[in-house]
């Protein structure tokens, strides 16, 4: 879709000094207000102003004073994940090692799910 604006030269004067392409500076104004007003996602942040990846449009919002909205609720949710994630580590490093074969082989041989880097023997 094309939309065309007509804005004062004054205000065109502003943007083309700044070494801007008014059309373009204009269309990142818009995204940047659609972010921050909940009315753009970051993916349509991204296809609108033709990103190829998410990290350039984490540029883009971190370079205007766009942070990403992240709520309380996110806090706490991804810091129960987190605390989730560490519990199911720690309780794995504490499975016994079951051998295979008898007491005497040479080489002990583990079963491969019961590997860790704490408790690998060379």
């Amino acid at each position: 879709m094309t939309i065309t604006v007509d804005i004062p030269d004054s205000a065109a004067a502003v943007l083309t000094a700044a070494g801007q392409d008014p059309a373009r500076a204009l269309l990142e104004a818009y995204a940047l207000e659609g972010y921050r007003a909940g009315r753009l996602s970051e993916a349509a942040v991204r296809r609108l102003l033709g990103f190829e990846t998410r990290y350039e449009v984490d540029g883009f919002l971190k370079e205007h004073g766009a942070f990403m909205h992240y709520t309380m609720e996110d806090v706490e949710r991804d810091t129960a994940v987190a605390l989730d994630v560490a519990l199911r580590a720690r309780r794995a490093e504490r499975r016994p090692i079951r051998l295979i074969g008898t007491s005497d082989d040479r080489h002990r041989r583990y079963q491969p799910d019961q590997l860790s880097c704490s408790n690998r023997r060379n």
